[in-house]
């Protein structure tokens, strides 16, 4: 829209945003902040634009994962790589399991900031304000550590600069050769209870064996060694994405510079709201959460303000409803976006509506509830004809114990060993890894010889 100024969303209602009790220090580190390069440039947001249209249209899917919200404390080389690690494994078996391009995504280089169910939380009679992510309080519960501080923004911008930088060297520098990124995978299915993967494993590895005596090696292919990744999060704290936001000279448009794709969740998608503004006049992917009260009017008014062009890979809805619930509430959302004859990208969160409270204390989440929502939101897709895009899931690549089941066979009692998240439960590496074979197993299995993906 061109009158759209990254400003005007000041004059919408705000939620889930933090009241700075020193206005001077935040205009301070919002004109710093507007000072320092972009983190992504428009052509790579163009580009990834691009790469979800294709996934709209069955010729790409797409990964999306990552920490449900970075820290500053946990934050290093080590852990990056590993998320990295597991994310190209993963998007090797989907690749093979889908036919087609895996568009990868991390929940990296930004994830800073968390909606919370509550303004406060009470422990032992004290109540205090609720923690919001690193970029603007502290998980310590004492009343110093969670007042709101701005300069937290300056920290998270260094922080995702750097995360940024190792992605981008290890995305070209060799570390993403599709031969190792294999090797890696083989290991995971020499277990006994990975056995069932290592069929599919064993056919991946007659591909790779088939490209070698075709010719195809990483000395001749340079695809074979590197990969395109892009970051996302949820552009929650406005103040931080208004002071990365730029003008595109190519195309006269707004670039927010914090990533390369931004999501509007469920708690911040209200079409008059601040959220809805700030996304609708930015040039990169926008994602939109739909949970379950998110109705077919509130959609089309969503996607119209949006995606007033109808862009492909402009808008994509992350479907995130509960194990179970899929059936209920995903047909009436697809039906509303044919009304439309709207362009979106449709992807499945299982993560969000399948968090419970264990027996001993701690939110998780069900290994089966993920891999049942995967599966209702593949079947509601098939029924209506349209196209499953994509996943979305909340992981990391280290050996954590959050989410219970899986190979590994976590349960209620193992969460206490290495129960590491500030807010909410991650897939660890192995159960990241087999939750994408069996994805690739549901891709494989709607993919019939001969049909086009475009008619699942």
């Amino acid at each position: 829209m061109s009158d759209w100024q990254k400003t005007n969303w000041r004059n919408k209602p705000r939620v889930q945003m933090p009241d700075y009790l020193d206005q001077d220090a935040l205009h301070s580190v919002e004109a710093q902040l507007g000072k320092y390069p972009p983190l992504v440039f428009a052509g790579e947001a163009r580009r990834l634009k691009s790469q979800l249209g294709a996934a709209g249209r069955g010729e790409a899917f797409l990964l999306q994962g990552g920490d449900c919200a970075e820290s500053f404390e946990q934050f290093s080389a080590d852990g990056i790589r590993d998320t990295f690690k597991v994310m190209l494994q993963m998007a090797m078996v989907l690749t093979y399991g889908a036919k087609v391009p895996v568009v990868k995504v991390g929940r990296m280089a930004g994830q800073f900031a968390k909606p919370r169910s509550a303004p406060t939380e009470t422990i032992d009679g004290v109540e205090l304000p609720s923690y919001r992510g690193d970029i603007i309080n502290e998980l310590a519960f004492t009343s110093d550590a969670r007042i709101p501080d701005p300069k937290k923004m300056l920290q998270a911008y260094t922080q995702a600069a750097a995360t940024l930088n190792l992605i981008r060297a290890f995305s070209t520098g060799g570390y993403a050769d599709v031969h190792q990124v294999h090797a890696w995978t083989l290991g995971f299915t020499e277990g006994e209870k990975a056995e069932a993967y290592r069929d599919m494993a064993n056919r991946i590895t007659d591909t790779l064996d088939f490209m070698k005596a075709a010719g195809v090696t990483k000395d001749t292919a340079h695809t074979l060694q590197t990969v395109e990744f892009y970051t996302s999060h949820e552009g929650l704290l406005l103040e931080y994405e208004e002071a990365l936001t730029r003008l595109d000279s190519t195309s006269g448009k707004w670039l927010a510079g914090s990533g390369h794709m931004i999501w509007i969740g469920d708690r911040t998608r209200q079409p008059d709201g601040a959220h809805v503004e700030f996304c609708s006049g930015v040039l990169n992917p926008i994602g939109l959460k739909c949970g379950p009260t998110t109705t077919a009017e509130d959609l089309k008014v969503l996607m119209q303000k949006l995606n007033p062009e109808n862009e492909e890979g402009k808008l994509t809805l992350i479907a995130r409803f509960g194990a179970g619930k899929a059936g209920e509430h995903l047909p009436r959302l697809v039906q509303a976006v044919k009304e439309e004859g709207a362009k979106v990208t449709w992807v499945c969160d299982p993560m969000h509506g399948n968090t419970i409270k264990s027996a001993t204390g701690y939110k998780t989440r069900p290994f089966d509830s993920v891999l049942r929502e995967v599966r209702d939101f593949f079947g509601v897709h098939q029924a209506e004809g349209t196209i499953p895009g994509g996943v979305h899931f909340e992981m990391t690549g280290q050996d954590v114990t959050e989410c219970t089941g899986g190979v590994r066979d976590v349960t209620e009692e193992n969460l206490s060993d290495r129960y590491h998240t500030a807010c909410d439960p991650r897939l660890n590496a192995d159960q990241s890894l087999e939750l994408a074979f069996l994805v690739a197993e549901e891709l494989s299995r709607l993919r019939t010889p001969g049909e086009s993906r475009a008619a699942i």
